[in-house]
């Protein structure tokens, strides 16, 4: 495995003020594992609300899409939710989904043709936010339709949205459609729960990335000597996943030391709730029309469908 990014990322990060790390690197083998499981824990409403959301409109969905379609997956993870989108398509040719952890990708899709076995699958191993698919997209009768569910957009910034979306309308090109998963703004008593889980699974998953470092990287974080943290940022809009250090300590990573005073942290994570109409301004910066959007009874999550323009 090439680990030069990975260093990279975490030797810049670990030298800012404020020590940071970016969240993508949460999710090796292990780290996808413990997320899969955070997805069925009580306190994460956001799986089952979108999976309801999915499995009751996703003939509708399937209807705007069309026959013969690619449809191309970001950030693709267990491909549980696209299963339902599949199923509801009209004779769909081809999917690609893409994801940063490899081995948890193709095993996801080996399973995914085991049941699909009259479907193009081309799994590509990259950063979705770094690929850029372009030719490398497989042609097909009918049109090509993104699909990024989960929360994930919340976990970046305005200018790394309308990036995203921008390399998006760029992948997918004209007549295209993209299908995203928004959690919407709602009340911190509801989302702290989400992001801190009374069985501890989130915390392990944060405290996943140090033990990366130490196996990646030669480094010597004290597991013990770190706890999980999870924040709401109000003037932001979102919940920040922290690694807060319980004393004064040092950690070496790949030759280099990094001091912690008691209480400083990582910060591995932002989940930002951002509203439908700041969205809908974002696509639309990027090539896209909100076209569309499908949302539970209570208001908690939402399904959009982009149009490229």
């Amino acid at each position: 495995m090439n680990t030069d990014p990975f260093r990279a990322d975490v030797l810049d990060g670990l030298s800012y003020p404020q020590k940071s790390l970016p969240s993508r690197w949460l999710y090796d083998a292990e780290g996808s594992r413990l997320f899969d499981r955070i997805t069925e824990l009580p306190e994460y409403y956001p799986t089952r609300t979108e999976l309801k959301i999915l499995r009751s409109r996703a003939s509708e969905m399937a209807s705007a899409i069309g026959p013969q379609s690619v449809v191309i997956e970001y950030g693709a993870g267990s491909l549980l939710k696209v299963r339902i989108l599949l199923d509801a398509l009209d004779r769909p040719e081809a999917f690609v989904p893409v994801d940063i952890s490899a081995s948890h990708l193709h095993t996801a899709a080996d399973e995914l043709k085991a049941d699909y076995p009259k479907l193009q699958i081309h799994p590509v191993a990259a950063d979705f936010m770094a690929s850029n698919l372009g030719e490398a997209l497989p042609q097909a009768a009918g049109r090509r339709a993104g699909f990024f569910p989960g929360s994930t957009v919340g976990n970046l910034l305005d200018a790394d949205i309308l990036r995203f979306l921008s390399n998006a309308r760029s992948d997918l090109g004209d007549g295209s459609c993209f299908i995203v998963g928004l959690d919407q703004p709602k009340s911190p008593d509801v989302l702290l729960p989400a992001y801190d889980d009374a069985q501890g699974v989130t915390a392990a998953f944060n405290l996943n990335l140090l033990k990366r470092i130490n196996r990646e990287l030669g480094g010597n974080f004290d597991l013990d000597a770190f706890a999980h943290e999870a924040r709401w940022n109000a003037a932001e809009s979102r919940i920040e996943m922290h690694l807060r250090s319980l004393k004064p300590q040092s950690a070496t990573v790949a030759g280099e030391r990094f001091r912690f005073a008691e209480g400083e942290t990582i910060h591995t994570e932002n989940s930002r709730k951002i509203g439908l109409d700041a969205f809908g301004e974002l696509a639309e910066k990027a090539g896209w029309r909100l076209d569309r959007t499908w949302m539970d009874d209570d208001n908690l999550f939402a399904v959009m469908m982009l149009e490229a323009v």
